[in-house]
């Protein structure tokens, strides 16, 4: 049994540095940076709903990891690492208030990623001007976290079985 929960674990987390690596082949065209569909967080609801929030945790920041020293620089771990912990960490809170379903708590999660790698990059550039992009990143995130959401749940629901066994 554990290991077939080790091969699940690897899995996901291959599943979500490939969808990481075509999101990166894809940029989308807008004039403020940052914004991006997020499909690796397809597999990190996945995972917080499907087996839990610790197992969630180290696969998004273990796919981060990944990421940053293979197709980004390194120097944006931080921005990544950022985003991914407050919305794990959103997303966490709002599952255990059990306030929204997973739409919503992808909503919140999408949402959460933009404003850590805002706060960073606030810090970064020490300029808070950085701000003005916040309107925009909010409505994107509100916009992929709804997409990722809805897909999560269809998929969760034709993986549970595989998952619980």
């Amino acid at each position: 049994m554990k290991s077939r929960k080790i091969a699940l674990y690897g899995l996901f987390i291959a599943l979500a540095f490939i969808f990481s690596y075509i999101e990166s082949l894809f940029p989308i065209p807008f004039p403020v940076p940052g914004i991006k569909l997020g499909l690796a967080n397809l597999v990190v609801i996945i995972v917080i709903y499907g087996i839990g929030v610790k197992e969630a945790f180290v696969l998004s920041m273990i796919r981060i990891l990944l990421v940053g020293f293979t197709f980004r620089d390194p120097s944006t771990l931080i921005f990544s690492f950022a985003g991914g912990f407050l919305s794990w960490l959103m997303m966490t809170v709002f599952l255990k208030l059990k306030l929204f379903s997973m739409v919503g708590v992808s909503i919140i999660g999408g949402i959460a990623h933009n404003i850590g790698q805002i706060i960073v990059a606030i810090i970064y550039v020490n300029n808070m001007g950085m701000l003005y992009y916040l309107p925009v990143l909010m409505v994107s995130g509100v916009i992929s976290g709804t997409l990722i959401g809805i897909l999560a749940a269809v998929i969760l629901k034709r993986l549970t079985k595989f998952i619980n066994n």
